[in-house]
């Protein structure tokens, strides 16, 4: 799976799968694809165990938003009904950095970047959070997640000792969370990807044109060399420009299509107002 591809902006991936087997994952060299890891049949399962892993760290290496944080808020509000989006049983958490990001794992795991809740509205991140569900649905985490760890010692680990599954070090988390964050997704699967999240808003009667806003909004950032997260997604996915168009063009045929004006941004927690409480006057003595 992909942790770093935000709508491909995004990089995500999920489902709750409970897990019955043990997996131990000691410290090996590497070798997996000498030893015949090629065949190895990695589970949904086997996938959720290791992203549970690396997200778990990932999490404690990030700044993650309270409970009573305006970002945490919001997206519960935009999101929180979602939570339970085809059958996956998602998780969800705001990380506080300008970065332009949101990923899913295949444990149902998401996280939005607070970067991307600054520059997109309710519906354009609800477009690219159901571009993440779509790579979860396809199990396209755990098809990317395998790929790269047939070059680690953990796979390795998995394809000889997957009936037992241990306690993962430290170590090995940080190796796993690597993995989500620089794995990539093919370019048809990102495509498929895009197809699920317009077909996610129409369901849901959201605005379906916020989708190619959404990846215009993309496009504008990677005119400007906004960072180097946009260079290395435009490096491994679609163009956005070409994306946006396909957006469009879903739109028109399905006389949906009208020029998308995004709506205000608002990542503040409420204020809340303590009430104030009258102090009664002292009657003067004559």
């Amino acid at each position: 799976m992909k942790a770093k591809h935000f709508f491909t902006v995004l990089a995500v991936t999920a489902t709750t799968w409970v897990c019955s087997a043990q997996i131990n994952l000691g410290e090996r060299a590497l070798g997996a694809l000498q030893k015949g890891v090629a065949g190895f049949t990695f589970s949904n399962e086997q996938a959720a165990a290791l992203a549970k892993e690396g997200v778990r760290k990932l999490d404690s290496a990030n700044v993650v938003a309270c409970p009573n944080d305006g970002y945490t808020l919001r997206l519960n509000r935009v999101f929180g009904k979602h939570a339970n989006e085809n059958g996956l049983q998602l998780n969800y958490k705001v990380y506080l950095t300008k970065e332009v990001n949101a990923f899913a794992c295949a444990d149902g795991s998401v996280r939005v970047y607070s970067g991307l809740m600054d520059i997109m509205d309710d519906n354009q991140l609800l477009a690219v959070i159901g571009h993440e569900i779509g790579h979860v649905v396809n199990e396209d985490s755990k098809d990317a997640m395998r790929a790269a760890l047939k070059k680690s010692a953990v796979l390795d680990a998995l394809a000889s000792q997957s009936d037992k599954i241990g306690k993962v070090t430290d170590g090995e988390a940080g190796q796993i969370a690597s993995v989500l964050l620089d794995s990539k997704h093919s370019r048809s699967q990102e495509n498929d990807a895009d197809t699920f999240a317009y077909e996610f808003m129409k369901k849901h009667g959201y605005d379906v044109n916020a989708v190619e806003s959404a990846f215009l909004i993309l496009a504008k950032l990677s005119e400007g060399g906004q960072s180097d997260f946009i260079s290395r997604m435009l490096s491994s996915h679609p163009d956005p420009t070409a994306r946006a168009q396909k957006a469009r063009e879903r739109a028109i045929a399905d006389k949906r299509y009208k020029a998308y004006v995004q709506k205000p941004i608002n990542n503040k927690a409420p204020v809340v107002k303590k009430p104030t409480t009258k102090r009664p006057t002292k009657k003067r003595r004559r």
